[in-house]
């Protein structure tokens, strides 16, 4: 990390006044900002994995646009693509019009998908973001179905919108809306480490299972058939909590059975994220329909859902978005598809994240107040506990979110990035871009290492 003395130039037009940016953005901006309080970073360049600020220090960055930068910050790839449009005199903007960079796209995007999908789907270019996505997948199965009911799980998180914030399991995050959709089944989401039926492991995803077929069944159960299940094969925003391959495959037979869509969050998950090109296919399942965006634009806004052809009951217009022709994006995205299939970026995260979580799992057994250390591939979540406070009726720790706080702190002294999640905020984020090195890979585990060491010396 560079010393005052050794900091680079300021660029024409760069300011090195940190204090006085993050200042002016604090009197400016919305209080709903939020990665900005717990990361006071400016960045003025990045690459790869790194990015420098305008106070000249280095970081190592986990976060990647929480998921959206597959390839990392500006990679080569995404650049040449986006400049060969630029330099094309192509359209930038033309709403849903078919351009050669959206055919290509597409091609691109429906080589990578499960083949029942791929054979037998159709795409729904939406508004820029993940939740927009969302809300049209939603749309969709309620216009298909004629219901409007909806499946969803504890710890789910599926954006910011109306109909994905009430999908949303976060209490705290949905009571900022201020009112509740009753249209919303909430069951409970197999989470080993903090099992809602105090058992864990293949015995509380039978019984979540078995719940679910119940409240389904039962003509005194009070549940209306729903339009649709809506779930995430690894919940991110949740604690980073993997669904077990069984239980995704029981919620696949559940649904199929009932003439229930299933709707697969893989906003966050998908792109090789999870060490497969989709994280449904670690359990083999094809859902109805596919949400997709974050890392499928290449760093830029887009999304989309994918579902099988037998739903495309639309009317023109029935959900449409100013947006959804981001030509820049699909390029950007073209490339990126194309790259992580190319030099199997998939598999590699796989081999690279079961490394990570067995170092990080070693330190857990130094550590006591790490609880519980899980993820698939290069999503990975550190859960942190008050191991000298009782257990709770689920039979272990509190959690510790100041601990959390602390550590997160502490690693960006130390020149990493890294965010929270789950219950209480507890959990410490690991999403490093793809094309992470080996070198890096440790580089990022032994800053965690300190930042744990230092912030728990403070606690004692």
């Amino acid at each position: 990390m560079p010393s005052a003395r050794c900091r680079p130039a300021a660029r024409e037009g760069e300011s090195e006044d940190t204090a006085g940016i993050l200042r002016r953005q604090s009197q400016r901006e919305s209080a709903a900002r939020t990665y900005a309080r717990s990361l006071p970073v400016v960045p003025v360049r990045a690459r790869g994995m790194t990015i420098e600020g305008a106070d000249g220090r280095r970081y190592l960055d986990c976060l990647s646009g929480a998921g959206t930068l597959a390839l990392g910050h500006n990679h080569p790839v995404v650049l040449e693509a986006i400049r060969a449009v630029l330099d094309s005199g192509a359209p930038l903007h033309v709403l849903d019009l078919a351009t050669p960079v959206k055919d290509a796209f597409t091609t691109a995007l429906f080589e990578t998908l499960p083949r029942q999908l791929a054979d037998h789907g159709r795409i729904q270019f939406c508004g820029p973001a993940g939740t927009d996505a969302v809300e049209a997948a939603l749309k969709l199965v309620r216009t298909a179905t004629g219901r409007g009911g909806l499946l969803a799980f504890s710890g789910g998180y599926h954006g910011m919108t109306a109909a994905a914030l009430a999908a949303t399991g976060d209490t705290a995050v949905r009571g900022a809306a201020g009112t509740a959709d009753a249209r919303i089944t909430r069951l409970p989401y197999p989470y080993d480490y903090r099992c809602p039926f105090g058992v864990g492991g293949d015995d509380g995803a039978e019984l979540s299972a078995r719940l679910t077929e119940n409240l389904l069944d039962d003509p005194k159960g009070g549940i209306q058939p729903p339009a649709g299940m809506l779930l995430e094969p690894v919940q991110g925003e949740g604690g980073v909590i993997p669904a077990p391959d069984t239980w995704l495959r029981r919620m696949r037979e559940t649904t199929a059975a009932r003439g229930i869509p299933l709707i697969a969050d893989e906003v966050q998950t998908g792109v090789g994220r999870t060490g497969t090109f989709w994280a449904v296919e670690h359990s083999g399942i094809v859902p109805d329909v596919m949400v997709l965006s974050k890392a499928i634009g290449g760093s830029l806004p887009l999304a989309v859902i994918v579902y099988r052809e037998e739903l495309d009951c639309w009317q023109p217009g029935a959900h449409a978005g100013t947006f959804r022709g981001n030509q820049l994006a699909m390029a950007a995205g073209t490339a990126t598809l194309a790259y992580v299939r190319r030099n199997g970026l998939a598999e590699r995260a796989a081999l690279l994240g079961d490394r990570m979580l067995a170092r990080l799992r070693g330190l857990a057994a130094e550590h006591p107040c790490v609880g519980d250390v899980r993820g698939r591939g290069l999503m990975i979540g550190v859960e942190l506990v008050d191991p000298e406070a009782a257990a709770g009726p689920l039979g272990v720790p509190p959690t510790a979110p100041r601990l959390a706080a602390a550590v997160r702190r502490a690693a960006l002294d130390r020149g990493l990035i890294v965010e929270l999640g789950g219950r209480d905020a507890s959990v410490i984020r690991l999403l490093p871009p793809l094309t992470i090195t080996e070198e890096q890979s440790e580089a990022v585990l032994d800053r965690l290492a300190d930042a744990l060491a230092a912030a728990t010396a403070v606690r004692v």
